[in-house]
């Protein structure tokens, strides 16, 4: 019975093809949510001590008093190095401690010293010891204001909305007989008005929703803040949410909602919560970017308004007044403390440096986790392995990774394999190597409970599983039929995992295996909103504190064990489809589960834009649409549009037609052909920009603001992008389109169409036609980009392939570009062992030059071609090689175009060199 009842809950929820909005609560539904909802601006009952300040040379505490319930607060200010303000507030005395966010963190952040400029009986301001930018804490109602020079740059409670409901014993089973250690907790909690001790509201102390309850031991614990930005019209991230790029103004209708959820085809322009929750939103005007990082891992719920304001005077800082435009938000947590990173910007790439130091940079992936990615739930057996294989050789079609679904495995049975389907799995494994190619199955964190299965049995024995609210093996149901889960917060159940990724244990796997974690945010389909109970327990924590963690751990656990199975040599691949703040150290994520809709293909974008502001550049959208069939035109405009996103693979579910890409006949097998041959022709800028990710936290794909950040006109772009800075992408994403206007940025740039080498002047729209086979991408002028021409059958086996310059020419600056290499897989990169190198085209010669002396590294790739755009006809082009060697090289000029072509200079890629054009 049970694999019956599994699919039927599958149905229920997928069988429509439509999300069942009915499954998810909506802020009215959520207690704590319409709790915090329902207070007013204007009416803050904190109050800050001024005579229980301390300051440190790390930190100031200063006590908050709530006067409606006389509860004290703790107050901790930070000033953390690089321009960053951490905020803390938690219960003075709490009934118990209250959850505060582990592993998120890189390192416990460095702290700069504070000073007191002034104080009084109002405040105190304080210094933040760059550019006169000072801290002003108000004592009556408790207030934050940020400030530089005569400008306000963020405040905190300013209308009002700081709520912190503290920990109390519920009256109902409250014994008289307190111990000693708890007196002075109750002393101080008993102390609430009459008023407040009669105020007892539906859900506070039990919740029900739908079939499922609630218990809520803690009772209620939600945590709330508010900010305002002045000067802000438009703020960005808190991903995930299949919304706009900008973020919309929520007053008529629900926030923005973060608590991981499995949802079946999602419903698009709505805040409804999805796989993913990352915590963090940015702010941008044209003088100023901004960041904020609200660290808890709870149900949080974010409110968004924007109005005018007038901000008068403020102690005897800000003089007169003017009107402003202004964003708030607030902040709405179920439970945890507040944990509040500002960051101060003030560039967008200060920002992004900024939260990278607290969370750590994308991971640098594996150079053929770039190419392109085949996969469906699922591919039959190792016959139909082998023949998708030999399919894409046949049709001349290049791709790294072939991905095995759920049904791969022995009747839903993690890190095992069907013994009928998939009786060999290394000689399928070996096949795919002997061809450089490279394999994906999935290992999911449900567990089927089994007592005939070694991974079920020893977790259970080991006591590593998540536990009920009444001590037992917490149990749901998900793709195995009855599943538990394991506890993945333990570090102890985290090393056992990863132990398992070991070749003598996960029998069959191979190093050309990778994985895919689904399924963790936790799903439970027979759980509340197909996940787990709150008042499930991790060790002393309930399921509410970490919920928005877990998947984050499972990655993280799943990438160590690929780490430890190769003696740490090997740097790993694993996809995740739930994640939160930080999950960009440790692969990939998708935002899955997607439809073959026009409009799923449109919101790809600002989903993966929005990822990438927030530190997670490897992002990508299932190709094609997940469920449904998509047109042909669909398909071929999907391929197109994922060749120019970080995360390049097809899935679809298993009950559409089959749709490998030369199904579809000969003309769309040859559009599919080119897409992909495209995105192989730029896996060297793809690789050197996932290398600039690594070590600087900047997005691969980024908004075109983040490099105009003065130009209003990008501020709400959402159909184009940018790759690195060079690189400027308008996929073709409308039916039947054609033509596309594109936006070409900067009034002192130019741009060139990569396909036709046409120029074209910024600060325009341009109306560009197109047909099946337009791909609009523009190289900036004052770039240069490597590639590879000569496509292959994987990117392993272009390793050694020599590269073409493409140096795109504005006239008024020198332009550049980098090149990066290594090996591509290892961990090598970390001991030196690369080349990267500065290429420059200025006063008519181009340069390499080592831009890491200390590196050493050694590559057979050389370069073949130079094709310089926007230039003008030279009477000879000389190569001066480092060993003082000159020769005269061979080249073509197409005056209709300005292109010159130089052929076959032949000097080593990781050599300097210059090129003199006279």
């Amino acid at each position: 019975m049970a694999p019956l009842l599994v699919v039927g809950l599958a149905l229920c929820l997928s069988g429509t093809w439509a999300v069942d909005k009915g499954n998810f609560k909506t802020c009215e539904q959520s207690a704590f949510c319409k709790r915090q909802r329902a207070l007013k601006p204007g009416e803050s009952p904190y109050r800050a001590l001024l005579e229980t300040m301390e300051l440190t040379n790390t930190r100031l505490t200063l006590q908050l008093i709530n006067d409606n319930n006389k509860v004290r607060l703790l107050l901790e200010l930070y000033r953390l190095q690089g321009n960053i303000t951490r905020v803390k507030i938690n219960e003075l005395k709490p009934l118990k401690p209250r959850y505060e966010v582990p592993d998120v963190l890189i390192r416990e952040p460095t702290t700069e010293p504070l000073s007191v400029l002034s104080q009084d009986e109002n405040g105190v301001v304080l210094s933040l010891g760059v550019e006169s930018q000072r801290v002003i804490i108000s004592a009556r109602p408790f207030r934050l204001d940020i400030m530089e020079g005569s400008d306000v740059l963020m405040s905190l409670n300013s209308r009002g909305l700081l709520a912190f409901e503290h920990l109390r014993m519920r009256k109902d089973t409250f014994s008289y007989k307190v111990t000693s250690t708890v007196a002075s907790v109750w002393d101080n909690i008993k102390r609430t008005t009459k008023e407040e001790e009669e105020k007892v509201e539906d859900g506070m102390w039990e919740e029900t929703f739908k079939s499922h309850t609630d218990s809520k031991p803690n009772g209620p614990s939600a945590v709330s803040l508010d900010f305002s930005l002045p000067g802000v019209e438009h703020v960005y991230g808190i991903p995930e949410h299949a919304d706009t790029l900008r973020l919309k103004t929520t007053d008529n209708g629900d926030p923005y909602r973060l608590y991981n959820l499995d949802v079946f085809q999602y419903e698009l322009y709505n805040p409804m919560a999805l796989y993913g929750s990352v915590p963090v939103m940015v702010a941008h005007s044209a003088q100023r970017t901004t960041g904020i990082f609200w660290l808890n891992a709870a149900e949080t719920w974010v409110d968004i308004s924007s109005n005018t304001t007038v901000f008068g005077k403020m102690l005897d800082y800000v003089q007169g007044s003017s009107e402003t435009p202004q964003t708030d938000v607030r902040w709405i947590s179920e439970s945890g403390i507040i944990d509040v990173f500002i960051m101060l910007g003030p560039t967008p790439k200060d920002v992004f440096s900024q939260y990278a130091s607290l969370t750590g940079t994308q991971s640098f992936p594996p150079l053929a986790s770039l190419g392109y990615h085949q996969c469906r739930w699922n591919y039959n057996d190792q016959e139909d392995v082998k023949s998708v294989d030999a399919g894409f050789d046949e049709h001349d079609i290049p791709y790294d990774f072939i991905w095995l679904d759920i049904e791969h495995t022995d009747g839903k049975r993690y890190f095992t394999w069907d013994p009928h389907k998939f009786a060999t799995p290394k000689e399928m494994l070996q096949g795919l190597m002997d061809k450089k190619r490279k394999m994906v199955a999935i290992v999911d964190p449900h567990i089927k409970v089994d007592s005939n299965y070694k991974i079920h049995n020893e977790i259970r024995t080991l006591g590593f599983y998540v536990k009920n609210k009444d001590g037992g093996d917490y149990e749901g149901w998900c793709w195995p039929g009855s599943a538990s889960y394991p506890d993945f917060t333990r570090a102890d159940m985290r090393a056992w995992w990863a132990s398992m990724f070991a070749y003598d244990q996960y029998e069959g796997t191979m190093e050309n295996l990778y994985t895919w974690n689904d399924m963790n945010e936790p799903s439970v389909f027979n759980g509340p909103e197909v996940t787990m109970h709150k008042d499930a327990m991790h060790g002393s924590w309930e399921h509410r504190d970490i919920h928005n963690l877990y998947g984050l751990y499972v990655q993280m656990a799943t990438a160590e064990g690929l780490i430890q199975r190769s003696g740490g040599v090997e740097r790993p691949f694993v996809l995740t489809r739930a994640f939160f703040a930080g999950s960009q150290r440790i692969g990939a994520v998708w935002t899955g589960d997607n439809a073959a809709e026009w409009d799923h293909l449109k919101i790809s974008i600002p989903m993966c834009l929005s990822m990438g502001l927030v530190g997670i550049s490897f992002c990508g959208a299932d190709i094609g649409g997940f469920f449904k069939s998509p047109s042909t035109e669909l398909l071929v405009r999907w391929y197109q549009a994922g060749a120019y996103q970080p995360f390049y693979r097809a899935h679809a579910h298993l009950d559409t037609p089959r749709r490998e890409p030369w199904l579809f006949g000969p003309e769309n097998t040859a559009l599919i052909r080119e897409a992909v041959r495209q995105r192989y022709t730029f896996l060297p800028y793809w690789y050197q920009l996932f290398y600039r990710a690594h070590v600087t936290g900047e997005p691969v794909m980024r908004p075109l603001w983040v490099e105009y950040p003065q130009d209003l006109a990008t501020f709400a772009l959402e159909d184009e992008y940018l790759i690195g800075r060079d690189l400027l992408v308008h996929p073709v994403v409308e039916e039947g389109a054609r033509g596309v206007t594109a936006y070409l940025p900067g009034k002192d740039e130019v741009w060139f169409d990569v396909h036709t080498f046409q120029k074209h002047n910024g600060a325009q729209n341009l109306y560009i036609p197109v047909t099946m086979s337009s791909i609009p991408v523009f190289q900036r002028g004052g770039s240069i980009i490597p590639r590879k021409l000569r496509v292959r059958r994987s990117s392993t086996c272009m390793e050694h392939d020599p590269y073409t310059l493409y140096v795109a020419l504005n006239l008024q600056r020198t332009a550049d570009g980098e090149l990066y290499i290594d090996d591509g897989h290892t961990f090598n990169y970390e001991k030196k062992e690369f080349i990267y190198r500065k290429l420059t085209f200025a006063n008519k010669v181009l340069s390499s030059v080592n831009l890491a002396p200390d590196a050493k590294f050694t590559t057979d790739s050389w370069i073949e071609r130079i094709i310089v755009l926007g230039a003008s006809k030279p009477s000879k082009v000389t190569l001066k090689t480092a060993d003082g060697q000159e020769k005269q090289l061979e080249f073509d000029f197409d005056a209709s175009m300005s292109v010159l072509t130089v052929r076959k200079p032949g000097m080593n890629a990781g050599a300097d060199w210059t090129v003199t054009f006279q």
